[in-house]
């Protein structure tokens, strides 16, 4: 323990919750050349989640992907805030509608307990929607972006 014990960070996840959505993007990239990430923060420091989704996206150069196929899962916890920010090889590729609806699906499948679930449904399904326009190919394809999850403040 710390000095000052009253300044230690808030974890949002158990290890074991951590390791589930871990698993969950590793698995989905098998498949795919595209990459998902995950940025989880207590609070918005913006208006718009999506802005901020694509701050955060920008920040850490997901934009450098060969094919443009990266997909940033933002939350702000204390907000209750979510986005998905999905370079223009995807987004383009899957069209608005299934970007809004991928938003509505995990917000459905959040519950105050456990937010980890909602985080690997969206990542398995964002993961079949890549596979399905950029399938995995072993002679080229090689994980272009970090799989853990990014913890902002």
């Amino acid at each position: 323990m710390g000095i000052f014990p009253f300044f230690k960070k808030k974890e949002f996840f158990s290890a074991k919750d951590k390791e589930q959505i871990v698993d969950a993007i590793r698995h989905a990239e098998k498949r795919t050349s595209g990459e998902i990430r995950i940025y989880v923060e207590s609070k918005n420091p913006y208006v718009d989640a999506i802005d901020r989704a694509a701050q955060v996206f920008f920040k850490l150069k997901m934009q450098k992907t060969e094919h443009r196929n990266a997909v940033l899962i933002y939350i702000a916890m204390q907000h209750h805030e979510l986005a998905i920010f999905a370079d223009e090889g995807i987004y383009q590729q899957a069209g608005a509608d299934y970007w809004n609806n991928a938003v509505k699906l995990m917000l459905s499948k959040f519950t105050k307990d456990n937010i980890s679930n909602g985080i690997e449904e969206c990542v398995r399904m964002i993961g079949e929607t890549l596979y399905e326009k950029f399938p995995y190919d072993s002679t080229t394809d090689k994980n272009e972006l970090p799989d853990d999850i990014v913890f902002g403040k």
